[in-house]
């Protein structure tokens, strides 16, 4: 029987994602106030956003593990308590290693969040809608980047930086009340078990789809990590105008959200290629549009819309290779996305350090996401080789051939 769609179910997921998404992202454009206030540089503030990310590769497999036999709704809300504790430790950082193991504390549920959260989404809706829904919650995130982290930031700008991470604890009480009131009970499944899980994770599309993510995005992290710095140094807007570029990119990021949804239904791995390939020329475009200030701010749009499409088909992909026991590969996925994080912001920060030029992680980024691209492609072919109509029509084949030749 048809599972009844739950939008209200979803709305509590999206709120806790936008929470998430607002910390997650509003570092960049604070990266300036941060290096000012604790006497660094801006690539060695950097390390603050690698510093999410490292959380979120250690927490996702960890916490999913620890909590593979707590029931969902509960996990939840766990997961959303740590993240608020995360941010409160932020907000009262004394100093830049603190504020350090802050960001560490914020990331450590980030992953399981969304990797237990895209599972339940996908039960709550009715099958061929699960896209749509797991979207839904990610929905939140860019969201996030369209009001959230503009106006982080803005605060940030205004009343410090601590301000910012208070505010930011203050929306994760709100989303756990959020979670707590609208999220229905859904129980582990009784034949889940960590072992079941862990060999969920071997599997070689599993592996593609978490390498893809690793590349794919990192491109994306490589310029959106610098992307302050970029409006200020190169496209020549003032530092008030930050706000307004981090806006743009949260656009972008929600068109790609709602695009995704119903694309990767139809068609995911023809979503994630064109994303991808997209990517690519779109960031090496940006190392010359930045220059031209209305094709920069297109250019900004466009960059979120097309790395943000990348989100949902790997999710799906990753969950439906991992089938009966998708949970820790879905928070995989997201440990994926951070490491690309971190590594996508170190590899910009090393190219800027190098004298390279403020926009030389767009040629990085470019890079990664042609990289991204094979590795996707690779799995595509694999995928096609491996599957049970293609195993039936060459067999077929082969019966004929051999018939044929018995004749002859």
């Amino acid at each position: 029987m048809p599972r009844p769609p739950r939008p209200v179910a979803l709305l509590a997921l999206a709120v806790s994602a936008f929470g998430i998404g607002t910390t997650e992202f509003v570092m960049m454009g604070l990266l300036p106030n941060v290096a000012d206030d604790l006497n660094t540089s801006v690539p060695s503030a950097g390390h603050l956003v690698s510093a999410y990310a490292i959380g979120v590769v250690i927490g996702a497999p960890l916490l999913t593990v620890l909590g593979s036999r707590i029931p969902r709704k509960r996990m939840l809300l766990l997961l959303m308590a740590l993240f608020t504790v995360g941010n409160l430790a932020s907000a009262l950082a004394p100093g830049f290693g603190w504020l350090v193991a802050g960001r560490v504390l914020a990331g450590l549920p980030h992953g399981a969040f969304f990797g237990v959260g895209a599972v339940v989404a996908a039960r709550l809706v009715a099958d061929g809608r699960q896209a749509r829904a797991v979207a839904t919650m990610f929905l939140g995130l860019t969201v996030a980047n369209i009001v959230g982290v503009p106006a982080a930031t803005l605060l940030g700008q205004h009343l410090g930086w601590r301000a910012t991470f208070l505010v930011v604890a203050a929306i994760g009480l709100v989303a756990m009340a959020a979670l707590a009131r609208l999220v229905p009970y859904v129980p582990v499944d009784a034949q889940q078990s960590v072992a079941r899980e862990l060999r969920a994770l071997r599997n070689g599309q599993v592996l593609l789809g978490l390498l893809t993510a690793v590349f794919g995005f990192a491109g994306v992290f490589a310029v959106y990590s610098y992307l302050a710095s970029m409006t200020t140094e190169v496209m020549g807007f003032g530092e008030s105008s930050v706000t307004l570029i981090l806006a743009l990119f949260g656009t972008g990021m929600t068109l790609g959200a709602l695009a995704a949804g119903p694309l990767t239904d139809r068609a995911p791995r023809p979503t994630l290629y064109g994303s991808l390939a997209a990517l690519a020329v779109v960031l090496l475009a940006f190392n010359y549009t930045a220059h031209v200030q209305w094709a920069a701010l297109v250019t900004v749009v466009v960059l979120g819309t097309v790395g943000f499409m990348t989100t949902t088909p790997l999710q799906m992909l990753v969950m439906k290779a991992a089938k009966d026991a998708p949970t820790l590969a879905s928070a995989s996925n997201h440990s994926a996305f951070n490491l690309a994080n971190a590594g996508g912001a170190w590899l910009g920060g090393m190219a800027i350090t190098a004298g390279w030029g403020w926009m030389s992680p767009t040629l990085v980024g470019a890079g990664l996401a042609a990289a991204g691209l094979g590795i996707a492609a690779t799995a595509g072919v694999l995928a096609r080789s491996a599957s049970p109509s293609r195993s039936r029509v060459v067999a077929s084949r082969s019966a004929r051939e051999r018939a044929r030749d018995a004749v002859a």
